[in-house]
């Protein structure tokens, strides 16, 4: 049994505890007080990181590619995987954030019985990094609704798309039915429960797999599973949660008044949520960030027509050897050290100068 899996497990499962035992008892800290100290800690980390990277020098030009380079006018260019022009740069940095390009292009090595080494491609993954990203982002803006009063027809249409099987009756103004089940978190669940077998079952994913890998993984799956069941097994007050997220986006939570009837379930769901976006800045989960700061992306690779500047190539203080060999002459012949001009030329060249 994996260490790191066992210990990002307990890890989420203690935070889930303290949640559940804490959240009634002290509802202004784990309702209020956490989530802005997250958001705090969110926004502050990204923007230092991002401002760090940003600030960072590239020496060498080192864009990835994986096609032929400009060269003769005869020769054709690929031009997405090696661009040489800012608009090629785009479409491909566009191809790699909307489609993961790169990753579906990944290859698993194996050895056959024949001793011949085999590429196949890792289209499982593929789907699966595809499936678990974009079921996130329906759910990230599917959300936005408990955060506008009114909510815009837009998130309203997402939030129509993103759900299906729902059938309501409604009789005297009282609606009766089952409430509509959303694709994007049965997909979400799905893809993360997927990419944490995959890391745990393949034996080469899970040697190079530490503790850092797994926690992530563990918090976005008890995220989601703690969705599901508010959503389809348990009762929870949508109208305090509401009123809650309302508070806290127009600060009127700072006077420290939590709705009555929130139960555990939500606090356990909401301070996960919470370690997310606190643990985000901090984590691999910043890629999402340093795929447009990336130099082996948005480079051109147009080397053998323009000339990458070094920019850390700045007029500096130096102190040549003869520099160093003026002042310690003396002392190095002392020392029997090897120097290029005796005492006596050093002094004829000076008088000659």
């Amino acid at each position: 049994m994996n260490k790191f899996y066992l210990s990002s497990l307990l890890a989420v499962f203690v935070l889930a505890l303290i949640a559940w035992a804490g959240g009634p008892a002290l509802p202004w800290l784990f309702g209020i007080v956490l989530p802005y100290a997250a958001v705090i800690l969110f926004v502050v980390g990204v923007i230092r990181k991002v401002m760090g990277w940003s600030r960072s020098a590239v020496p060498f030009a080192i864009p990835t590619t994986g096609g032929q380079q400009r060269s003769m006018p005869w020769i054709n260019q690929n031009k997405i995987d090696n661009p040489s022009t800012k608009f090629g740069v785009f479409i491909r940095m566009a191809l790699e954030i909307l489609t993961f390009r790169s990753l579906f292009r990944n290859t698993r090595i194996k050895m056959t019985e024949e001793g011949r080494f085999s590429y196949n491609l890792e289209l499982f993954l593929w789907i699966g990094a595809l499936a678990f990203h974009y079921a996130f982002l329906a759910t990230l803006v599917r959300h936005l609704r408990f955060f506008l009063e009114p909510v815009p027809l837009c998130i309203k249409a997402i939030e129509t798309i993103d759900s299906f099987f729902r059938f309501e009756i409604s009789y005297d103004a009282i609606q009766f039915g089952l409430p509509g089940v959303y694709i994007s978190g049965i997909v979400l669940f799905a893809a993360v429960s997927y990419l944490f077998l995959r890391r745990l079952l393949i034996s080469k994913v899970r040697y190079i797999s530490l503790a850092q890998d797994y926690f992530p993984l563990f918090l976005i799956m008890g995220i989601a599973f703690t969705g599901i069941l508010m959503r389809y097994f348990t009762k929870v007050e949508i109208a305090a949660i509401k009123d809650l997220t309302m508070s806290l986006v127009t600060f009127k939570a700072l006077a420290f008044n939590v709705p009555q009837g929130i139960g555990p379930l939500f606090y356990i769901h909401l301070i996960l949520v919470c370690t997310l976006l606190a643990y985000f800045p901090f984590s691999k989960l910043m890629h999402m960030g340093g795929i447009f700061l990336s130099p082996t992306r948005n480079m051109t690779a147009n080397t053998r027509e323009v000339r990458h500047v070094n920019p850390w190539n700045y007029p500096v203080k130096v102190h040549t050897y003869e520099a160093y060999e003026n002042e310690f002459r003396e002392k190095m012949i002392e020392a029997g050290l090897p120097v290029d001009k005796m005492p006596d030329e050093s002094t004829a060249e000076e008088e000659k100068e």
